[in-house]
């Protein structure tokens, strides 16, 4: 790997942990704008689905666009718009705007995280991109993880203050990518990747049936069940557990913290080597099943110890899924990194949005059904990675 491609997935690992640092930000200040405000709990709810929304909607349009007129300028524009989002929010007291920078932010979460996703695997080997990949979704988890303590931290001057530091890390971010990364054309020089047999294939059209291929199919279909599942599981986790198994904020604290902390120890030193050693798929498989049978034994445990490690379990095996799933969807298309990758997120925030609302709904009914219901659909993604395979390859019986 060159010096300059080094660079340049420095700068597209930060690029990331930005902008999800800034989706988590307006976690711990929630309460604070509600009261402040006087907000209503769906005001608030609204307030978040936009930005899920926003994202859906733009990420593939986006993703095709950068395809067409490269990963720098979408990548820029992205972050200058994650610093309007900021400063918006930093700046107005009054609901509509609130919504609006929401809304802003949506499109710029979609401009920059699978647009930098594409341009990683553009300028990396397959050997070299489950490694980089894994750097890219621990940034990704990273800023989720890290968001609600720097903004609870920043909350202390101001409940703005969050925002305003957010704004400001925005613009420089942007003016860093502008002036020292390279034009795509000179990044992919200077890669010195050799031409891929599958790139110089036509870039398909989204709706072209020689764009949805059977493994396209299925690893979309494990993206949409994997952040259902993800956010079905943690959206009520905090409720179930302490409602069911009496847990203090102290104990789910604790949880929360270790996941973090195993989640970035994965993606970054263990995901190549498990991908190296045992492929994509295996590690898929393996993730689904694990996540599968510990989202069972929770609503069969007795103590909490049993639910403190079969909760770790499920999160890891989470963490680990996106970033394989995401490495096969790389090599399943050279030449529409920038739709494939916008598709993932967008399907990611479908499962983002419906995965809470199912759950609350059937959390009402019984506590134990969420995760019932979380499970069977592991357990069909399980079944379904049996039949995924490598582009060119017949089904495996592996």
């Amino acid at each position: 790997m060159t010096r300059q491609t080094k660079r340049a997935i420095f700068i597209l690992v930060f690029s990331e942990f930005l902008v999800c640092l800034g989706i988590s930000l307006v976690i711990p200040v929630m309460p604070f704008i509600k009261n402040e405000l006087h907000l209503t709990a769906t005001d608030m709810g609204i307030m978040n689905a936009l930005f899920a929304l926003a994202q859906f909607v733009a990420s593939p349009i986006i993703g095709r666009l950068s395809d067409k007129i490269g990963r720098k300028p979408v990548l820029a524009t992205g972050l200058f718009l994650y610093m309007v989002s900021e400063v918006l929010f930093a700046l107005t007291n009054q609901l509509w705007v609130f919504n609006i920078s929401r809304l802003v932010g949506g499109v710029s979460a979609a401009m920059v995280v699978p647009t930098a996703m594409a341009l990683a695997s553009d300028i990396t080997t397959k050997r070299q991109r489950a490694k980089v990949i894994g750097w890219l979704s621990a940034a990704f988890s990273g800023g989720l993880i890290l968001g609600p303590g720097i903004g609870g931290i920043l909350a202390g001057i101001s409940y703005k203050t969050p925002f305003w530091v957010a704004g400001a890390l925005g613009l420089i971010s942007a003016i860093v990518l502008i002036v020292l990364l390279p034009s795509d054309k000179d990044v992919l020089a200077a890669s010195d990747l050799e031409p891929a047999a599958d790139a110089q294939e036509p870039a398909h059209h989204p709706m072209s049936r020689a764009f949805w291929t059977v493994p396209i199919i299925i690893l979309f279909t494990m993206i949409l069940v994997s952040s259902f599942g993800l956010q079905g599981f943690e959206s009520i986790y905090s409720i179930y557990v302490n409602e069911v198994f009496h847990f203090s904020l102290s104990n789910i604290a604790l949880v929360l913290t270790l996941n973090g902390l195993i989640s970035l120890f994965l993606q970054v030193a263990l995901f190549d080597t498990m991908v190296q050693r045992w492929g994509e798929r295996h590690v898929i498989r393996f993730c689904f099943a694990a996540a599968a049978i510990c989202t069972i034994w929770i609503t069969q445990a007795h103590t909490k110890w049993e639910v403190i490690v079969a909760t770790l379990v499920i999160f890891s095996a989470f963490d680990l899924l996106r970033p394989a799933i995401t490495t096969l969807l790389t090599k399943a298309s050279a030449s529409n990194q920038g739709l494939i990758n916008g598709l993932n997120m967008s399907l990611t925030s479908v499962g983002n949005i419906v995965g809470p609302i199912m759950s609350g709904m059937l959390l009402d009914m019984n506590y134990h059904y969420p995760y019932l219901v979380v499970a069977g659909f592991l357990i069909v993604s399980y079944l379904m990675a049996f039949m995924l395979r490598y582009p060119g390859q017949k089904p495996a019986n592996n």
